[in-house]
């Protein structure tokens, strides 16, 4: 279930730092990562520069992004396994990575991107409240 990573397969995730329930994500992905393996770009940033980083940003803030340092780059549910992985929450990472649950598990994600600022009306500020308090930050990404 776990296999040993090394900083060529460095990810980074590109999100929308405007949601609340993403920022929370982030910032919980960020304080588990004791290796540096993620790097964190908020696409929604004003001096954010998508053809610099090679990305769509359109196509980023309807489902999230990540790109390895190789260059390849994955969208939605595998981003998460990938980063999951890389901070050490294999099995989430595992189960994210069912190829008998992409398609439902996508379909939900995709649901999510889609209404996520909505969703982050009602659950955004206790989600981010929360997970700084458990991973002791205070906005730092």
């Amino acid at each position: 279930m776990t296999r040993p990573l090394d900083q060529a397969d460095q990810l980074t995730l590109y999100y929308d730092g405007s949601c609340p329930l993403c920022l929370a994500e982030m910032e919980y992905l960020k304080s588990r990562d004791d290796h540096s393996r993620l790097c964190f770009e908020d696409i929604t940033r004003s001096q954010f520069d998508a053809a610099q980083h090679g990305i769509d940003c359109a196509g980023a803030m309807q489902s999230i992004v990540g790109k390895l340092s190789s260059g390849a780059q994955m969208q939605g549910v595998a981003v998460f396994a990938a980063a999951y992985e890389r901070v050490g929450l294999y099995r989430l990472a595992w189960l994210l990575s069912r190829e008998s649950l992409q398609k439902p598990l996508g379909f939900m994600y995709l649901q999510f991107a889609k209404h996520r600022h909505s969703i982050s009306k009602w659950f955004g500020p206790l989600a981010l409240k929360l997970s700084r308090r458990v991973t002791g930050t205070k906005g730092q990404l």
